[in-house]
């Protein structure tokens, strides 16, 4: 796993072979922050990365100049993992919760500019987290949404536009 761009551009990190997540691939991932920087700057903004699985998304977000990250994942081990990638950068401006994500979501009172989701994605509740993390978004922020081909959002009252790399769907919601 590498960091595209920013100031920890190219560090790699070796994901241990027991995991179960999947980063994003490094094409998709620099699809999309390609993609959003027609939406917002990721300079001096709050982020929520859910589901962070490995992290990828949140160290992206970390070198791109985010002044707050919060990843938020379930798994103890992937925790761990994101927790020493973090400390190799020597940042401060993140903070790992490790708790399940509806449950984050439902009692968090924070707001963010920029929300990313990757859930795993055969979840049987995937098609409810647009509705419970934008909330969670401040007005003018984007929330990105990481999914398989079979889920679609353009109906929702918030989808701005879908794009798709491979078997890589994003649809993104203002």
């Amino acid at each position: 796993m590498r960091i595209i761009t920013g100031l920890y551009k190219g560090r790699h990190f070796e994901i241990p072979r027991t995991f179960k997540a999947r980063p994003t691939t490094d094409f998709a991932k620099e699809n999309i922050f390609n993609v959003m920087l027609g939406y917002i700057d990721f300079e001096d903004i709050a982020a929520l990365d859910l589901f962070a699985g490995t992290g990828s998304i949140s160290l992206e977000l970390l070198s791109r100049g985010c002044s707050d990250v919060v990843s938020v994942e379930m798994d103890r081990e992937h925790a761990g993992f994101i927790r020493q990638c973090v400390e190799k950068l020597g940042t401060m401006n993140h903070t790992l919760i490790r708790s399940d994500v509806f449950r984050f979501m439902k009692s968090c009172k924070k707001q963010f500019d920029f929300i990313f989701a990757d859930p795993p994605y055969a979840l049987p509740t995937l098609a409810e987290i647009p509705d419970k993390a934008l909330p969670l978004l401040k007005e003018g922020g984007v929330f990105v949404f990481e999914h398989g081909k079979q889920h679609d959002f353009s109906q929702h009252p918030r989808f701005a536009e879908r794009r798709t790399y491979g078997s890589v769907n994003f649809s993104i919601f203002k």
